[in-house]
């Protein structure tokens, strides 16, 4: 009685996981990304420069996760020979931020519906976070208008809201669970502040765009969803 009551128990245990197959995921991501920036402030050229992003996230679904990252880049712009208020900056930066991210997948109905199925991925996101400035090149002063010098601070930290879009490709383990995630994505920085060049000049807050390119990877915490992730 003991051996069938066991086997029975087995048998119970291995239809309820094929059950759950292509359900299951994991509630914790560690990831890291490259990022291209675009600077948008005083200084009036902009300079493309680079950025890593370290990330932990937390995925409460599939398709609603937590995300706390940092950033550390290089933003630039300006140029001290060709423009008449002389305005260039190097800004050495680093970003903490934590951002909330909705996936389509969270409210389609995408079960055998082709397109709705391709559509899941794409995302949209939004937070807050604090960026830390250190101008390792700066130039205030123009060389074609005399006596002309912006002011403005070498170190500042700034509180920015990062709004971002892009789409995630999920890579299945051979137990049908995202394992892998490849993020695409175009995120916008509004700074609430005038420092991120170190010059301050107008009335425009400062901002910076990225393009980012990235990837994650489950590291436990599985747990299961409301329905298939595969199809």
């Amino acid at each position: 009685m003991k051996k069938l009551i066991f086997t029975i128990g087995i048998c119970f245990t291995v239809m309820l996981a094929k059950a759950q197959l292509g359900y299951n995921y994991a509630q914790y991501d560690v990831g890291a990304a490259a990022a291209l920036n675009y600077a948008y402030t005083d200084a009036e050229t902009i300079k493309g420069t680079p950025a890593v992003h370290l990330n932990f996230t937390y995925n409460h679904t599939p398709f609603l996760n937590y995300i706390a990252e940092v950033q550390l880049g290089r933003l630039a712009g300006g140029d001290s020979l060709l423009t008449l208020s002389g305005r260039q900056f190097k800004n050495n930066y680093t970003a903490v931020s934590f951002r909330a991210q909705i996936q389509a997948g969270e409210f389609l109905d995408y079960e055998n519906r082709t397109i709705f199925n391709a559509l899941k991925n794409i995302y949209l996101s939004a937070g807050v976070g604090v960026m830390y400035n250190n101008m390792s090149e700066i130039n205030r002063t123009s060389l074609y208008i005399p006596d002309f010098t912006s002011p403005g601070r070498n170190t500042s930290s700034e509180v920015f809201i990062p709004v971002k879009v892009g789409y995630e490709f999920k890579i299945f383990n051979s137990y049908n669970e995202p394992n892998i995630k490849v993020d695409l994505g175009y995120q916008y920085n509004y700074v609430l502040g005038d420092q991120l060049d170190g010059i301050k000049a107008g009335v425009r807050k400062d901002m910076y765009m990225q393009f980012v390119v990235g990837v994650k990877f489950a590291i436990g915490g599985f747990t299961s969803y409301r329905k298939s992730l595969t199809k």
